[in-house]
């Protein structure tokens, strides 16, 4: 593959049409093409002359895990591939001019990576779900040069995950590219972040107190001293700010351009009633030309937690209805594109969400690029998760790594409202809470403006893992999983009466369905099971979002999950490996009954739903119809005669003993405009097999 600078700047340009000044003059590649992969590991792949024809062809994003990583446990245990495995490409480039520097970055692989290149090797990351980079300007040479990564997903004590109830991808399962830039400039190693953190720690409708920090590195062999400005736009492309500041950059150093100013009658990102955006634009200079320049999107907004009014946004309490959402899809494991990003948030989007929890590890940059964009509050979070293994050193500086990656990365989105500091941790409480400890400490210095969050489970409510960060999440499965004994409402009540003055928001609560598992009437299910019906699922969370819906003291409230997920070592429900609490299947097609009760709870669309439309062979002669619905009434029509008009409650009618004629009935709920119509089939002790309508 040759990657000649007319080529680079090309899709430069393409990249930046949108910006509101001159396109950055740094330069990205990408390098998603043309790769050989290899499921094993072997001897001197890392040399460029090996002979890797007969591996496998791969094009980025890729997994080792597609198939056996959501295809069940075998013998009751989890059993797909998690090892190394290799990848290499062959790139041509043209002589580089000293006054260049070359990058690699690499989007996401899990778990550790060995990179090299021209056989001499790179460097090592470890961690799994963040971008990095890797200067290989000394490795390369004017024409061919081979690019070889190991990878490994295995299970390593002192990277987190430690476990977890879903599949750990390996693979570069996100997208690989190639940075050229000056050798003065942004400093390109800071974390895999962007080089330009915007924090708005003051803000009111009539001014904001704008930070911007920018990260510089000079790989001169003399002292620099570099001018950097950042100019803010608002979303017409109109410059409102403008700062500046000269900073010395040792030879071959880094130092931080820290730089203030006030913006006067901010224009407020404000969830999805106004998700409005700036533009920071840095460019960094030398005596003699201008050297680079970047553009970062940001909001500027207030976010605050109260025990008894919920969330404050922007001062105004703000209704946060969110869903939990993990990166994998069926076919494609974790190794999913920015268009299958785009369309998850055009679901969640479509069902009138106004949060999302991304879990249990940093999410692809698209993910926070639709919330900011869409107003979608996130939560997002470390993949501290399962049962910690002993606290070693260098699990603490893999842990601090890792936060300091998500944060520094994600810095600048406004849809961001809290650090996660892991999710339903294991092991001895002091071991764990002085994990957290540390972890908290780090999270405030690097962005003293946000929250910080853990999500809670499994044991007591006030166990000291659970008292260390600003706010802390509930995972709450009452009247599903047994253990948890009692309803969600009654165990909220008793929480906020005992602390009072503690804001909480549940971070999960959920049930399995499956759309192949129909019963109207179902009773107890088992969640180990292979019998979850999806009726079950929707009459739970009918249930257990009118308790949470009562309650404006719980700050937020995050359905387990919208979308089925891979989880190898499940065997339950009707698909082994697969965790199938989502509100849509894992394949995106089918939206189940429970999506739209919630559809119908939050969207300001029109929603008129007739529930168990699969359930479109019936044994009985009178059924009851139920629909979803944000109509204030629905008119039933059966076989053409209207039947009934009915009030809604709480988005809810339910019409009685319905008769069904034998046969294939045609079934009407209309409001106006607005209906939904199924086919059921009535089938008599006496009647021949009827197709399914």
């Amino acid at each position: 593959m040759s990657l000649p600078r007319a080529l680079i700047f090309a899709l430069l340009a393409c990249i930046s049409i949108a910006l509101p000044a001159a396109a950055q003059i740094h330069a990205t590649a990408s390098l998603d093409t043309g790769w050989r992969f290899l499921r094993a590991d072997v001897k001197g792949a890392e040399a460029p002359a090996f002979d890797d024809s007969a591996w496998r062809v791969a094009t980025l994003p890729h997994t080792a895990n597609a198939g056996d990583g959501e295809d069940g446990p075998t013998a009751g245990k989890s059993d797909y591939y998690r090892g190394t495995m290799w990848y290499r490409k062959a790139i041509d480039l043209k002589a580089l001019p000293a006054s260049k520097r070359l990058y690699l970055q690499f989007d996401g692989a899990a778990l550790v990576s060995d990179v090299f290149v021209n056989g001499t090797f790179v460097g090592r990351h470890e961690g799994g779900y963040a971008t990095f980079r890797f200067d290989i300007s000394p490795y390369v040479t004017a024409g061919r040069n081979v690019i070889a990564v190991r990878v490994s997903n295995a299970v390593w004590p002192h990277i987190a995950p430690p476990g977890g109830d879903f599949t750990v991808y390996g693979g570069l399962y996100r997208g690989v590219s190639l940075i050229e830039a000056r050798e003065a400039g942004f400093d390109w190693l800071d974390h895999g972040s962007p080089a330009v953190a915007v924090t708005t720690p003051t803000v009111s409708t009539q001014s904001a107190t704008l930070n911007i920090r920018v990260g510089l590195r000079n790989h001169r062999a003399q002292a620099a001293r570099l001018i950097v400005q950042t100019r803010i736009f608002d979303a017409s492309g109109t410059p409102v700010l403008s700062v500046s500041k000269a900073v010395n950059v040792a030879a071959n150093g880094t130092a931080m351009a820290d730089l203030k100013g006030e913006l006067r009658a901010p224009r407020l990102w404000n969830g999805r009633k106004d998700p409005y955006l700036y533009s920071a634009v840095t460019e960094i200079s030398d005596d003699r030309a201008t050297l680079d320049r970047n553009s970062v999107a940001f909001g500027i907004r207030t976010v605050r937690f109260d025990a008894q009014k919920g969330l404050l946004l922007n001062g105004q309490p703000y209704e946060v209805n969110g869903v939990n959402l993990h990166a994998s899809r069926a076919g494609k494991g974790g190794a999913i594109t920015p268009a299958d990003i785009v369309e998850d948030f055009n679901l969640i989007d479509e069902m009138g969400a106004t949060a999302v929890r991304l879990v249990h590890y940093p999410h692809a940059e698209t993910a926070y690029d639709e919330a900011d964009r869409r107003g979608l509050l996130v939560l997002t979070e470390i993949p501290l998760v399962g049962t910690l293994p002993p606290v070693t050193e260098a699990l603490r500086a893999n842990a601090a790594q890792q936060l300091r990656e998500l944060i520094r990365q994600n810095i600048n989105h406004p849809s961001v409202i809290a650090w996660g500091l892991g999710n339903e941790l294991h092991g001895e409480t002091a071991t764990v809470s002085g994990l957290f400890r540390e972890l908290n400490t780090l999270a405030k210095t690097e962005d003293p403006t946000r929250a910080t969050i853990y999500a809670h489970c499994c044991v007591a409510d006030d166990d000291a893992r659970a008292l260390v960060t600003d706010q802390l999440g509930f995972n709450r499965y009452f009247g599903w999983y047994p253990e948890q004994k009692g309803t969600l409402g009654d165990w909220a009540d008793a929480y906020h009466k005992r602390f009072p003055t503690k804001p909480f928001a549940v971070t999960e609560y959920g049930a399995g369905g499956s759309v192949a598992h129909q019963d109207d009437t179902p009773g107890a299910v088992v969640p180990a099971s292979g019998w979850h019906p999806e009726q079950y699922q929707a009459l739970y969370h009918e249930t257990n979002w009118a308790m949470l819906k009562a309650r404006p003291f719980i700050w937020g409230r995050f359905v387990w999950q919208m979308f089925d997920a891979a989880s190898d070592g499940r065997n339950e429900g009707e698909q082994s490996g697969i965790n199938d609490k989502g509100l849509v299947t894992y394949d995106r097609k089918t939206r189940k009954d429970a999506f739209w009760f919630y559809k119908a709870q939050w969207s300001k669309a029109p929603v008129v739903y007739i529930t168990s439309r699969r359930f479109n062979q019936r044994s009985e002669p009178r059924a009851d119809v139920k629909i979803y619905t944000n109509q204030p009434q629905i008119t039933l029509t059966v076989n053409g005669a209207k039947l009934a008009t009915q009030n809604a409650v709480n988005g809810v009618v339910i019409f009685k003993s319905v008769p069904l004629n034998p046969g294939v009935n045609t079934i009407q709920a209309e409001n106006g405009a607005y209906y939904d119509r199924v086919r059921w089939a009535y089938m008599t002790p006496m009647d021949s097999l009827i197709p399914t309508p």
